[in-house]
């Protein structure tokens, strides 16, 4: 979801950054480049570790989720993101939305998005019951493809992810991994990745065996312009 459907992984750390500020402390971009895609459990279990922030972790995650409410729904579409996904949706193939944020955060959006939200078959977040472990861990891909009817095989699956802690999970899980990553992937993990890609613009579902896109929508054109 974040950071690969939406753009919020940005305001995501800007609002960390803030909380931090606000006790005194300083958000740095090593703090903020080990909390990339970890779930806001561990995310604030870090900071609040690290940083010796008066509060609790629980504390901090709440003051966390208040300015979310009012920011993240703002958050803009990821180049693509909205193509892909109706394509997908329209051609019959099913998707689930697997992320580590928690399930109030993804309701957040999907109020913001209904549309977009309701094409995927199911949700999965690392906060659910029936998932043991968020990502790295292969648990909640494995677990979200339990939850589609035929139940496919992991080497059936393919994943859209944009941070390492993703690709981790996604590959651990022996599924295929289309990476569009907000910086350059280290080269152990770069080889992990199926596929690199600027954007989801580039993405070609042909090649992946998936019905191909038969045009472009108008907006699409548009934004194609900017980003090729």
């Amino acid at each position: 979801m974040d950071g690969t459907i939406l753009n919020s992984e940005v305001t995501y750390h800007k609002m960390l950054k803030e909380l931090c500020w606000k006790y005194g402390k300083i958000y740095t971009k090593d703090l903020e480049k080990r909390c990339y895609g970890c779930t806001d459990n561990v995310i604030c279990q870090t900071v609040v570790t690290e940083l010796e922030i008066p509060l609790t972790a629980d504390q901090l995650e709440t003051e966390l989720f208040e300015l979310s409410e009012r920011r993240l729904p703002k958050a803009p579409l990821r180049p693509g993101a909205e193509r892909l996904l109706t394509h997908l949706h329209d051609t019959g193939i099913l998707t689930a939305l697997v992320t580590n944020s928690t399930r109030r955060s993804v309701m957040l959006h999907a109020a913001a998005r209904p549309k977009l939200f309701g094409m995927f078959h199911h949700w999965v977040c690392a906060t659910d019951p029936g998932v043991i472990r968020g990502k790295p861990y292969a648990d909640i891909y494995l677990y979200a493809a339990a939850q589609m009817p035929d139940k496919p095989k992991p080497d059936k699956c393919l994943v859209f992810e944009d941070s390492t802690v993703g690709l981790e999970a996604g590959s651990s899980a022996g599924m295929q991994v289309v990476m569009t990553p907000a910086r350059p992937l280290p080269p152990e993990l770069a080889k992990r990745a199926t596929l690199i890609l600027k954007t989801l613009l580039e993405f070609k579902p042909e090649k992946f065996g998936l019905p191909p896109f038969t045009g472009k929508p108008v907006h699409v054109q548009k934004r194609a312009k900017m980003y090729y």
